[in-house]
Protein backbone atom coordinates (compact mmCIF):
# COMPACT_ATOMS: atom_id res chain seq x y z
CA UNK A 1 0.00 0.00 0.00
CA UNK A 2 1.06 3.60 -0.60
CA UNK A 3 0.82 6.03 2.12
CA UNK A 4 0.74 9.81 2.03
CA UNK A 5 1.98 11.30 5.07
CA UNK A 6 2.33 15.44 5.88
CA UNK A 7 3.20 17.27 9.46
CA UNK A 8 3.77 20.51 10.73
CA UNK A 9 7.19 21.50 12.28
CA UNK A 10 5.78 20.85 15.74
CA UNK A 11 5.88 17.29 14.91
CA UNK A 12 8.58 16.59 12.30
CA UNK A 13 10.09 14.14 14.78
CA UNK A 14 7.16 12.34 15.20
CA UNK A 15 6.45 12.19 11.57
CA UNK A 16 9.88 10.72 10.81
CA UNK A 17 9.63 7.87 13.46
CA UNK A 18 6.60 7.28 11.33
CA UNK A 19 7.68 6.79 8.15
CA UNK A 20 10.14 4.42 9.29
CA UNK A 21 7.76 2.81 11.37
CA UNK A 22 4.91 2.50 8.16
CA UNK A 23 7.75 1.67 6.10
CA UNK A 24 9.18 -1.52 8.43
CA UNK A 25 5.33 -2.72 7.87
CA UNK A 26 6.24 -3.29 4.05
CA UNK A 27 4.05 0.15 3.25
CA UNK A 28 5.41 2.59 0.66
CA UNK A 29 5.42 6.04 2.03
CA UNK A 30 5.56 10.07 0.16
CA UNK A 31 7.21 12.06 2.52
CA UNK A 32 5.45 15.36 1.69
CA UNK A 33 7.11 16.93 4.80
CA UNK A 34 7.66 19.01 6.65
CA UNK A 35 11.52 17.96 7.00
CA UNK A 36 12.85 20.37 9.62
CA UNK A 37 11.77 22.13 12.54
CA UNK A 38 11.41 25.63 10.95
CA UNK A 39 8.29 27.34 11.67
CA UNK A 40 6.01 26.35 9.02
CA UNK A 41 1.79 26.47 7.79
CA UNK A 42 0.20 22.88 8.82
CA UNK A 43 -2.54 23.63 5.90
CA UNK A 44 0.27 23.48 3.84
CA UNK A 45 1.41 20.08 4.18
CA UNK A 46 -2.20 18.90 4.86
CA UNK A 47 -2.62 19.77 1.33
CA UNK A 48 0.03 18.47 -0.11
CA UNK A 49 -0.72 15.00 1.61
CA UNK A 50 -4.20 14.82 0.48
CA UNK A 51 -4.28 15.92 -3.02
CA UNK A 52 -1.77 12.64 -3.58
CA UNK A 53 -4.70 10.74 -2.51
CA UNK A 54 -6.93 12.79 -4.57
CA UNK A 55 -4.96 12.35 -7.90
CA UNK A 56 -4.48 8.78 -6.93
CA UNK A 57 -0.57 9.34 -5.95
CA UNK A 58 -1.46 7.23 -3.10
CA UNK A 59 -4.14 4.99 -1.17
CA UNK A 60 -4.40 6.46 2.19
CA UNK A 61 -2.69 9.28 4.21
CA UNK A 62 -1.77 9.95 7.36
CA UNK A 63 -1.36 14.12 9.15
CA UNK A 64 -0.20 15.09 11.84
CA UNK A 65 0.20 17.99 13.55
CA UNK A 66 0.21 19.19 17.22
CA UNK A 67 -3.48 18.89 18.19
CA UNK A 68 -4.35 17.12 14.41
CA UNK A 69 -7.13 19.34 14.47
CA UNK A 70 -6.00 22.00 11.92
CA UNK A 71 -4.31 19.96 9.50
CA UNK A 72 -7.04 17.66 9.37
CA UNK A 73 -9.45 20.97 8.75
CA UNK A 74 -6.71 21.41 5.75
CA UNK A 75 -6.62 17.87 4.50
CA UNK A 76 -10.36 17.75 4.07
CA UNK A 77 -10.93 20.81 1.85
CA UNK A 78 -9.27 18.74 -0.93
CA UNK A 79 -12.19 16.83 -2.91
CA UNK A 80 -12.48 13.49 -2.39
CA UNK A 81 -11.18 13.43 0.87
CA UNK A 82 -12.44 12.10 4.07
CA UNK A 83 -10.19 13.06 6.93
CA UNK A 84 -10.67 11.63 10.72
CA UNK A 85 -9.47 12.90 13.87
CA UNK A 86 -8.39 10.28 15.73
CA UNK A 87 -7.24 9.95 19.70
CA UNK A 88 -8.18 6.17 19.79
CA UNK A 89 -7.87 2.94 18.18
CA UNK A 90 -11.72 2.56 17.77
CA UNK A 91 -12.09 5.84 16.71
CA UNK A 92 -9.90 4.99 13.65
CA UNK A 93 -11.33 1.44 13.43
CA UNK A 94 -14.46 3.35 13.12
CA UNK A 95 -13.86 6.19 10.39
CA UNK A 96 -12.62 3.24 7.99
CA UNK A 97 -15.32 0.94 8.51
CA UNK A 98 -18.08 3.04 8.14
CA UNK A 99 -17.17 6.20 6.29
CA UNK A 100 -13.88 5.38 4.47
CA UNK A 101 -11.55 7.99 5.83
CA UNK A 102 -8.48 7.85 3.74
CA UNK A 103 -6.71 9.57 5.80
CA UNK A 104 -5.90 9.38 9.60
CA UNK A 105 -5.35 12.52 11.17
CA UNK A 106 -4.08 12.64 14.71
CA UNK A 107 -2.21 15.16 17.09
CA UNK A 108 1.46 14.57 18.02
CA UNK A 109 1.17 16.30 21.30
CA UNK A 110 -2.55 14.70 22.34
CA UNK A 111 -1.54 11.03 21.67
CA UNK A 112 1.23 8.68 22.92
CA UNK A 113 3.47 7.62 20.09
CA UNK A 114 2.22 3.62 21.42
CA UNK A 115 -1.77 5.25 20.80
CA UNK A 116 -0.56 6.41 17.18
CA UNK A 117 0.83 3.75 16.29
CA UNK A 118 -1.66 1.04 17.10
CA UNK A 119 -4.51 3.75 15.57
CA UNK A 120 -1.98 3.72 12.16
CA UNK A 121 -1.92 -0.19 12.24
CA UNK A 122 -6.02 -0.74 12.83
CA UNK A 123 -6.27 2.13 10.31
CA UNK A 124 -4.13 0.25 7.67
CA UNK A 125 -5.73 -2.80 8.25
CA UNK A 126 -9.52 -2.11 8.77
CA UNK A 127 -11.51 -2.48 5.57
CA UNK A 128 -14.55 -0.58 4.65
CA UNK A 129 -17.95 -2.17 4.59
CA UNK A 130 -20.13 -0.33 2.54
CA UNK A 131 -23.90 -0.40 3.72
CA UNK A 132 -26.95 1.36 1.97
CA UNK A 133 -26.80 3.87 5.35
CA UNK A 134 -22.59 4.11 4.87
CA UNK A 135 -23.12 5.06 0.60
CA UNK A 136 -25.60 7.40 1.21
CA UNK A 137 -23.67 9.11 4.05
CA UNK A 138 -20.44 9.61 2.23
CA UNK A 139 -22.41 10.35 -1.15
CA UNK A 140 -23.41 13.72 0.67
CA UNK A 141 -20.16 14.15 2.22
CA UNK A 142 -18.82 14.16 -1.47
CA UNK A 143 -21.57 16.22 -2.76
CA UNK A 144 -20.61 19.13 -0.81
CA UNK A 145 -19.26 21.59 -3.23
CA UNK A 146 -15.50 22.81 -2.81
CA UNK A 147 -13.64 24.87 -4.79
CA UNK A 148 -11.88 22.31 -7.48
CA UNK A 149 -9.40 25.62 -8.86
CA UNK A 150 -6.99 25.14 -6.11
CA UNK A 151 -6.57 21.67 -6.39
CA UNK A 152 -3.19 21.39 -7.26
CA UNK A 153 -1.88 24.94 -7.38
CA UNK A 154 1.37 24.58 -5.34
CA UNK A 155 1.56 28.35 -5.15
CA UNK A 156 -1.89 29.25 -3.47
CA UNK A 157 -0.43 29.88 0.19
CA UNK A 158 2.97 31.90 -1.19
CA UNK A 159 1.31 34.89 -0.11
CA UNK A 160 1.02 33.68 3.17
CA UNK A 161 4.29 31.97 3.37
CA UNK A 162 5.84 35.53 2.69
CA UNK A 163 4.00 37.35 5.23
CA UNK A 164 4.94 34.50 7.77
CA UNK A 165 9.04 35.04 6.35
CA UNK A 166 8.48 38.94 6.75
CA UNK A 167 6.86 38.60 10.60
CA UNK A 168 3.87 39.55 9.00
CA UNK A 169 1.57 37.14 11.47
Amino acid sequence: MKISIGCDHIVTEIKDHLVNYITEKGHEVIDNGTYDKERTHYPIYGKKTAEKISFGEADLGIVVCGTGVGISVSANKVKGIRAALVRDIETARYAKKHLNANILAIGGRIAGLGVIEQAIDTFLETEYEETKESKEIIEKIESIPMNEDLIGDEHYFDEFVEKWNDSGY
